[in-house]
């Protein structure tokens, strides 16, 4: 178990590092569509991608700069829950310490809409005030389309993306192909964007851990490039 006193240094750190190649922000689908199993899913689902060691390996990295790492969940216009605010991903115990904070947390809200919009707006907003990284990526996973306030092509012009990627990943019991266009045609942005897609939250874990290792590891090689 981590100690304590570790957790508030790295909670309570400075400004990040130069060395940090990628700062990556992780905004959760908790609307009404995603039901009390199908959350418990997703969460389980992050945290065990997190502890694969390919993804352990690629966050941590080897020399190359390392990783910082935030998520939040988001449901309505105005509802945006930071769960593991900002961390530096030095080594092991930060991963462990994500984790430990995904695992416990509880759940903030489940009978708002669907304010996709609204949450990439959110998810820049972290981006820019936080770490100084060589890339910034947002990662935005949900299950169904915008319902509430403005569109997520709106958003893209209403807040800062010009140094931010977006990828989606989209859950779904079906193919995927009419949500999967959506988040293509409103969702994704930026150099190499692209959405992954989940066949159901039983399919998130294997999902979100192809996502991560995909963008991890083509963020670490393109450095050398």
């Amino acid at each position: 178990m981590i100690k304590a006193s570790a957790i508030v240094l790295t909670l309570l750190a400075g400004p990040l590092q130069a060395e940090c190649r990628h700062a990556l922000a992780l905004g959760l689908d908790v609307s009404s569509s995603v039901d009390a199993v199908e959350y418990n899913l997703q969460m389980v689902g992050l945290a065990e991608a997190l502890d694969d060691p390919r993804v352990r390996r690629a966050l941590i990295g080897d020399g190359g700069g390392h990783v910082a790492l935030m998520v939040y969940e988001w449901s309505g216009r105005t509802h945006q829950v930071v769960i593991l605010p900002w961390i530096e991903v030095l080594g092991h115990e930060q991963v462990n310490h994500a984790i430990a904070v995904i695992g416990q947390h509880g759940r903030s809200a489940s009978n708002a809409p669907t304010a996709l919009g609204s949450a990439m707006g959110f998810g820049a907003e972290q981006l820019a005030i936080g770490p100084d990284c060589w890339r910034q990526t947002l990662d935005i996973s949900g299950d169904g389309i915008n319902n509430a306030g403005f569109r997520p092509k709106q958003a893209l012009l209403n807040y800062d993306f010009s140094n931010i990627t977006v990828n989606g990943l989209v859950v779904t019991t079906t193919d995927g192909g009419a949500l999967r266009q959506y988040y293509q045609q409103e969702v994704i942005y930026g150099a190499n964007a692209f959405v992954e897609v989940a066949t159901g939250y039983t399919d998130y874990e294997r999902a979100i851990k192809r996502k991560l290792l995909r963008e991890l590891t083509v963020l670490a090689l393109s450095q050398l490039n």
